[in-house]
């Protein structure tokens, strides 16, 4: 896929009503969207090749790995606040993960983006990983913690940040990608509800992050197929 120039801001902002749906709904849908993070060197952005929905509590089909399960803290409150903010939370002292709030206010639906193909600020993401200036994309943004460390995303700077807003410094758009079919499996490095089908990322995309023998299942993103899933250990259809 083509770069984007580092000053450019393609596409359009998604609408709020495109994050108000269920969350497992969302999470296939939001392959191909632009993540972008506006800084004083430029743009770093990236398309979401890989995510993973986690359930609210309201959902009747339990998810102790969801941050919400046990309801609101304040570690989670951005997560019951309204649909289309960034919930960025730290793992093991020094990475941090960016989710994308879903669902009505209250419902704490969230969105983990565990991947990106990188497209805008390569050597500027190199640099914040510590990494030579050319190299190869598949080491700056594939798996949530070095996406974050590439695109300079932390708690302190991001979390509760609207990503809808044309004035904020990270945001989600739509340049028109079409993505016409995911990949679905369990989510992975979780201990608990490890057997929901919730992981969905772009087939055959290099980025993606995790072993590339997980058993999958294909969609076809289409209104009708992306409404017919449903969360039981049993594979979606």
């Amino acid at each position: 896929m083509a770069r984007i120039n580092k000053h450019d801001l393609p596409g359009r902002l998604l609408k709020r009503t495109f994050f108000e749906a269920p969350v497992e709904h969302v999470a296939p849908l939001l392959l191909g969207k632009l993540l972008m993070h506006k800084t004083r060197a430029g743009v770093m952005a990236g398309r979401i090749v890989e995510v993973e929905a986690y359930l609210g509590p309201h959902h009747q089909t339990p998810d102790p790995a969801a941050h919400s399960h046990r309801g609101p803290t304040p570690r989670n409150q951005v997560m019951f606040g309204p649909p289309g903010h960034a919930y960025v939370y730290a793992i093991y002292g020094r990475y941090y993960c960016m989710n994308v709030t879903c669902e009505p206010q209250g419902q704490a639906g969230c969105i983990l983006v565990r991947a990106l193909e990188p497209l805008a600020g390569l050597e500027q993401m190199a640099r914040n990983r510590g990494l030579a200036k050319r190299a190869h994309p598949r080491l700056l943004t594939s798996g949530p913690g070095r996406l974050c460390q590439a695109m300079a995303l932390t708690r302190a700077g991001h979390n509760g940040l609207d990503l809808l807003d044309p004035a904020s410094p990270l945001q989600v758009r739509d340049d028109g990608c079409l993505v016409k079919s995911a990949h679905v499996t369990v989510r992975i490095g979780i201990r608990h509800a490890a057997d929901l089908p919730l992981r969905f990322a772009i087939p055959g995309n290099p980025n993606v992050s995790g072993a590339k023998n997980i058993p999958a299942t294909c969609i076809f993103l289409n209104p009708g197929s992306v409404l017919k899933m449903n969360q039981s250990p049993s594979p979606i259809p």
